[in-house]
């Protein structure tokens, strides 16, 4: 399905019935990374809404963004479908615009999940390193990107065990568009810090770490628990930054732990 806002075309899914669960997909993915998620959790009673964010997956644009560009896309995805109330998850970069919906629209929020992401902003070598990224897909090695990023979203063991599992993802970060990926790459380098913040956030939330991601190391699950108010976590042993996809049965059970409020 497709929604035009404004100058671009965003493409979703919209499953099942029952409370309204968003999930965001990571960078440089699309919602097809929530594939293993989306029969059990409609199973289990949710209405499961999973949107490509522009230049990512099927949808359109890209280019210069901001985090609050893509937070308002999605506010008019929810507007469109009548959903005004939802529970929100965020993994990786879709965790940065899970916090970017979460401060200014706190009231369409019921509670959010962060899923191996961080409340940190960039250090000054992590700019560099968005900034040569960036370059490079500007100049045409738009391929650096997958060939980065697969090195970073496994486990060894997953490496080792599941080749076919690494090719899907493979696939799918494929289809990120060069302005896409510049856009979220821009999008990233510029985000804000949220570390001395997080108590704004009084929702229920739940935060899911892994102990062998090597894009999202634990000391950024331990600032989630330390700095959110009403907070619950688990950390999943032997996955890496795809836990989604990695552990899908301990991924599902711990979200379906902390939905059952809902």
């Amino acid at each position: 399905m497709q929604l035009t806002i404004n100058d671009h075309t965003i493409s979703y899914d919209d499953f099942g019935e029952g409370p309204a669960l968003l999930l965001i997909h990571g960078f440089p993915l699309s919602r097809q990374m929530w594939r293993p998620q989306v029969e059990p959790l409609v199973d289990a009673g949710y209405r499961v809404i999973v949107p490509d964010l522009r230049g990512f997956g099927e949808s359109e644009g890209g280019g210069v963004v901001q985090m609050g560009d893509f937070a308002d896309d999605l506010i008019h995805l929810l507007d469109y479908l009548g959903v005004n109330h939802a529970i929100v998850g965020g993994m990786s970069m879709g965790g940065y615009v899970m916090l970017n919906l979460l401060e200014r629209y706190p009231q369409r929020f019921l509670g959010a999940m962060f899923l191996v992401t961080r409340a940190a902003s960039d250090d000054a070598a992590g700019k560099q390193k968005r900034s040569d990224m960036i370059d490079a897909v500007q100049s045409g090695r738009v391929e650096i990107v997958a060939d980065t990023f697969s090195g970073l979203l496994f486990a060894e063991a997953t490496m080792d065990e599941q080749p076919r599992l690494i090719k899907e993802v493979q696939k799918i970060m494929e289809t990120a568009s060069p302005q896409g990926i510049v856009g979220g790459l821009l999008a990233m380098r510029e985000r804000r810090d949220y570390v001395e913040s997080l108590e704004q956030f009084g929702m229920p939330t739940l935060v899911i770490g892994a102990d062998q991601d090597k894009a999202m190391p634990l000391e950024h699950y331990d600032a989630l628990m330390g700095g959110l108010p009403q907070v619950e976590g688990t950390v999943i042993v032997g996955a890496g930054h795809m836990v989604n996809m990695e552990k899908p049965a301990l991924f599902n059970s711990a979200i379906l732990r902390f939905l059952e409020k809902y």
